[in-house]
């Protein structure tokens, strides 16, 4: 990976990679037949093709304290990248108090990973109300239902909470409950990494300046 192979733009830089993970810019029958198959024959294999949008979220309380956990994106933009959860579990409380955050893809198949950093913020009420709707009943019924990362007594609770929350709602839509909903991690700094033989990756480092344009530099692998 060269730096004239990047894009001025690290949005634009991780939509292209992202593509090519997917096979979304592969172009031609054949090519886009050998993607079919091989995603074919992974399956038989009893291996699972892997969800390219998974992340790891990584957040901080207010004393520093880490944790981490797979997320799933839910959009990038020139804003930056959206996923939704409950705002009272761990990582909502932890980003209320401390809304510096990074994620993580990693995409084997390519030898491939991107890390971002920056500031996270709840989304307009709208756009979650939005994509909320968007969503699968039962996905929907789910986020009713769970206090996520509350302890709860035993199973058999949760699924009592859920077969109420499915009866009360049977006949009616189903609303965004107000612990729920998204967030946008507005970039500061993202490191695009690509596997090279003998560890001598190829990584660049892309930093936000206080213009908005962005400071591109070659890292040590």
């Amino acid at each position: 990976m060269r730096r004239s192979d990047l894009e001025a733009n690290p949005i634009a830089q991780f939509r292209k990679w992202f593509d090519q993970a997917s096979g979304a810019r592969v172009s031609g029958r054949i090519r886009k037949f050998c993607i079919k198959l091989y995603k074919a024959l992974l399956m038989a294999s009893g291996a699972e093709v892997m969800d390219l949008t998974a992340m790891t979220l990584a957040t901080a309380d207010n004393q520093g304290r880490p944790s981490a956990r797979i997320v799933l994106l839910k959009g990038v933009d020139q804003r930056g990248f959206v996923f939704y959860t409950n705002y009272d579990s761990r990582k909502g409380q932890e980003l209320a108090e401390n809304p510096q955050a990074a994620l993580v893809f990693y995409w084997p198949e390519q030898e491939r990973q991107v890390c971002v950093a920056g500031e996270v913020s709840k989304l307009p009420t709208a756009e979650s109300d939005a994509y909320f709707k968007s969503r699968p009943r039962g996905s929907r019924l789910g986020a009713c239902v769970s206090h996520q990362s509350a302890v709860i007594r035993d199973r058999a609770a949760l699924e009592a909470q859920w077969n109420q929350m499915e009866a009360q709602y049977a006949a009616q839509e189903i609303p965004r409950p107000p612990h729920w909903g998204g967030y946008l991690l507005c970039p500061a700094r993202i490191e695009f990494w690509q596997g090279r033989p003998n560890r001598l990756h190829d990584r660049f480092r892309y930093t936000r300046q206080p213009d908005k344009t962005w400071h591109i530099e070659r890292l040590s692998p």
